[in-house]
C-alpha cells in the first residue's frame, strides 16, 4: 500500500511541474492559432497567437515538398498551437522550429543548404572572381 501512496504522490508531482513547463512553454514560444495553405502564393501561412503572421513555401519543408494542393490545404494546428499536422502525408512540423528555420531533420536542412549553394547568380560569380584576384578563397 505504502508504494501505492508513492506512485500517486510521484504522478502529482510531476504532473504539477510538467503543467509548469508547459505554461512557460506557451508563453515563451511562438503558437499557431490558425494554418492554412495558400495556393496563388504557394505557401502555408500561420497566424500566430501574438498577431505576427509566418509564411514558407512547403517545398522548403521536410515531408511537404511535392505533396498535392489538396493535401497542404488540409494542415492542422495542434491543439496547444505548438505543432501543424497533415493527416494525409503523415508529416508533422513544430511552430517554434519552423520560426527559427528548421524545416525538417538535420539531413534534411543539409540537402536544403547544398542545393542553395549549388545556386548561380550574376553577384555570385562577380564576388567569385573578386576572390580569385586576391588569391582565392578566404582561408577560414
Amino acid at each position: 500500500m505504502a508504494t501505492a501512496n508513492w506512485i500517486d504522490h510521484e504522478i502529482a508531482r510531476n504532473f504539477d511541474r510538467a503543467s509548469k513547463a508547459g505554461r512557460r512553454a506557451t508563453a515563451a514560444e511562438p503558437r499557431a492559432r490558425k494554418a492554412r495553405y495558400d495556393a496563388k502564393n504557394d505557401r502555408i501561412v500561420v497566424e500566430l497567437t501574438n498577431g505576427c503572421i509566418f509564411a514558407f513555401p512547403p517545398r522548403l519543408a521536410q515531408g511537404l515538398s511535392g505533396a498535392h494542393k489538396a493535401d497542404l490545404a488540409a494542415v492542422e494546428v495542434t491543439p496547444a498551437g505548438a505543432g501543424l499536422h497533415w493527416a494525409s502525408l503523415d508529416v508533422d512540423l513544430s511552430v517554434p522550429g519552423l520560426v527559427v528555420g528548421v524545416f525538417g531533420t538535420r539531413h534534411w536542412m543539409r540537402e536544403i543548404a547544398r542545393h542553395g549553394g549549388a545556386a548561380t547568380s550574376t553577384a555570385k560569380a562577380a564576388a567569385a572572381r573578386e576572390n580569385g584576384r586576391k588569391g582565392g578563397r578566404p582561408a577560414k
